[in-house]
């Protein structure tokens, strides 16, 4: 009987969201298990720091994922970089869109659709069509999705919308995929502290919500870690269409 190994050499990944945050950790993290990883984002600069930083596994794509033909040269630059087909995709880039809903204004509503679940369709999408002709019978597709998808969230209608989106849109493409051997599954984190939501946790309501929580703490950005390799890796063969839930008990 053999064990399980989430080691990923010989892969290669495509991360969005990759110059801050999770996406930088999910690019650190790819690379250091053996991938060969593109760290895509909009701001150029922090990509090239953080390329430099991983060392000659990274390589940095600029790319805006509101628009499919940014994606499309994404892919081209990194499989050009590595002469190979991406087989694994982080679809991690996202806004938090936070705002009373009735307060919030028509193009900031869109823009937030806009890259969180239109951004991350287009992004598994064209990673699907390329393994597909590529022959690639053990392609991974990881989107990250939010609790705010199966819990009311004032303040956070357009963005907890799109994550439901994406949870869903994952389900429908995996069933699509299933017999291409795709395995494409989203991971739903807790409230981690972030750039995105510092400033709010060191407010009062924002101390409140975090004594609502069961283990009254914020997740760390390590809580993912294990599951992301996971889904990356050989391992998740028998696993697509499944939504993981990682929020430190935040739901319960």
């Amino acid at each position: 009987m053999s064990g399980f190994s989430f080691d990923l050499t010989g892969r290669t990944a495509l991360v969005t969201g990759a110059s801050s945050g999770l996406g930088a950790r999910f690019g650190r993290l790819l690379a250091g298990s053996g991938a060969n990883v593109a760290l895509g984002a909009r701001r150029a600069d922090r990509l090239q720091s953080l390329a430099e930083e991983i060392g000659e596994r990274a390589c940095p794509v600029q790319m805006d994922v509101a628009r499919e033909a940014d994606i499309i040269a994404g892919y081209d630059l990194a499989e050009a970089a590595f002469g190979t087909t991406i087989d694994t995709v982080v679809a991690n880039a996202g806004i938090d869109g936070a705002g009373m809903i009735d307060q919030m204004p028509e193009d900031e509503i869109e823009h937030t659709l806009n890259v969180n679940l239109k951004g991350a369709i287009l992004t598994a999408r064209e990673g699907a069509r390329r393994m597909m002709a590529a022959g690639i019978t053990k392609g991974r597709i990881v989107m990250i999705a939010s609790i705010t998808a199966f819990e009311p969230s004032p303040g956070l209608v357009a963005y907890s919308a799109s994550k439901a989106g994406v949870v869903q849109a994952a389900r429908s493409m995996a069933r699509e995929w299933a017999r291409r051997g795709i395995s494409i599954n989203t991971i739903s984190p807790g409230y981690i502290r972030t750039a995105i939501n510092d400033e709010w946790f060191e407010t009062e309501p924002g101390k409140k919500q975090i004594a609502r929580f069961p283990r009254k703490r914020l997740m760390g950005e390590e809580g993912l870690d294990a599951v992301l390799l996971m889904l990356c890796s050989d391992a998740a063969e028998f696993i697509t269409g499944t939504d993981f839930v990682l929020d430190d008990g935040q739901t319960l």
